[in-house]
């Protein structure tokens, strides 16, 4: 068997698909069962796309909806790891993780925001006709 086949065999190994999957569902389920807003969120965000269906969005629009979702699911998964790490790192109260960890939580705030301005673009057409 030739080296780059070797390596190609290497990449795309189902194994190591299959753990890194097993992995981040492991995380998803963590936040789902650990984290109050990441429920709400998620909450939040089924909702959205089930009113985007319910008013029937064409695909761009309803494409621009998932994505807005997605961003505010991953900016509250990025809070949530930060904030995890910097209490590793620092069990007691320190300035500047202080401030790392409010600098995460307005990464999710502005996301958060975002999502409200683009629900409004997409639904205020069709629900103030």
């Amino acid at each position: 068997m030739s080296a780059r086949r070797k390596i190609l065999r290497h990449i795309f190994r189902f194994r190591g698909l299959a753990e890194s999957m097993k992995f981040a569902l492991n995380g998803i389920a963590y936040l789902f069962i650990y984290h109050r807003n990441m429920r709400i969120i998620f909450t939040c965000g089924i909702f959205s796309f089930l009113m985007g269906v319910y008013f029937k969005l064409n695909g761009v629009e309803l494409v621009t909806l998932c994505v807005t979702i997605t961003l505010v699911f991953m900016a509250e998964i990025f809070n949530t790891a930060i904030e995890m790490m910097m209490d590793m790192v620092k069990v007691k109260y320190h300035t500047l993780i202080k401030l790392i960890k409010d600098i995460a939580a307005a990464v999710v705030l502005l996301a958060s925001l975002n999502a409200l301005a683009v629900g409004y673009i997409l639904f205020a057409k069709k629900i103030f006709k």
